[in-house]
């Protein structure tokens, strides 16, 4: 079974610009790469349900914690069948965005950190009633928060269809979920976390990568 990695960091972090670009060099090292981006807007109805809720859509539906939480938990659960294909067809599978965003952005919505009773809520439903399977490894690529926000601001001016949600507009929210993130990742929420700034070779991210799967292998 391929090796399954978790990709997380905050909108506008530039998560989906290191996955393409490490799925370049490992793929040059022949290694087969597959990958999927959560949440599955416009393939899942859950995450469809979402993010209209975080335009203003669905009533009061945004500002349930743990009803958004569940949507995003059910946008994971219907793609179970797609991992297990994709785990099974590649030696790697790099994941934009995973079970921990889930619990950071949610345990940042309640002013809680790391050690919220909804971070071990969301753990327990996708990992454990959902039988999600856990990665193993996290990367939290650790951006200034500023940086992110600008990014994800003027990626919403040139495309319509990703304008600034609720959560997006939210700086605060988007502050308070970095430093969440840097606490799951100190307390190595469910397996091992490597943290990269946006300096960093993914040439050597890459290496490490391969490394783990020849040891898998």
């Amino acid at each position: 079974m391929g090796v399954l990695v978790a990709v997380e960091g905050l909108d506008g972090a530039g998560k989906r610009t290191l996955i393409d670009r490490l799925g370049g060099v490992l793929e040059g090292r022949g290694l087969r790469v597959g990958t999927l981006a959560f949440p599955r807007y416009g393939r899942s109805v859950h995450a469809d349900l979402a993010a209209e809720a975080l335009r203003g859509a669905h009533g009061d539906l945004a500002g349930s914690v743990n009803g958004m939480a569940l949507l995003f938990a059910l946008d994971r659960a219907g793609a179970r069948d797609e991992l297990a294909k994709l785990s099974a067809g590649n030696d790697l599978v790099l994941l934009d965005r995973y079970v921990a965003s889930n619990a950071a952005y949610n345990a940042a919505r309640l002013g809680g950190g790391a050690d919220a009773e909804v971070v071990a809520w969301v753990g327990e439903l996708e990992f454990g009633r959902f039988e999600l399977p856990v990665p193993r490894v996290q990367v939290l690529l650790d951006v200034p928060v500023e940086v992110a926000v600008e990014r994800a601001r003027r990626r919403g001016e040139l495309d319509a269809e990703r304008a600034l949600d609720a959560y997006e507009r939210d700086g605060g929210l988007q502050q308070r979920t970095a430093a969440v993130y840097r606490e799951l990742a100190r307390r190595a929420w469910f397996g091992p976390w490597w943290v990269c700034s946006p300096g960093d070779d993914p040439g050597v991210l890459a290496a490490r990568l391969a490394g783990v799967v020849a040891e898998q292998a």
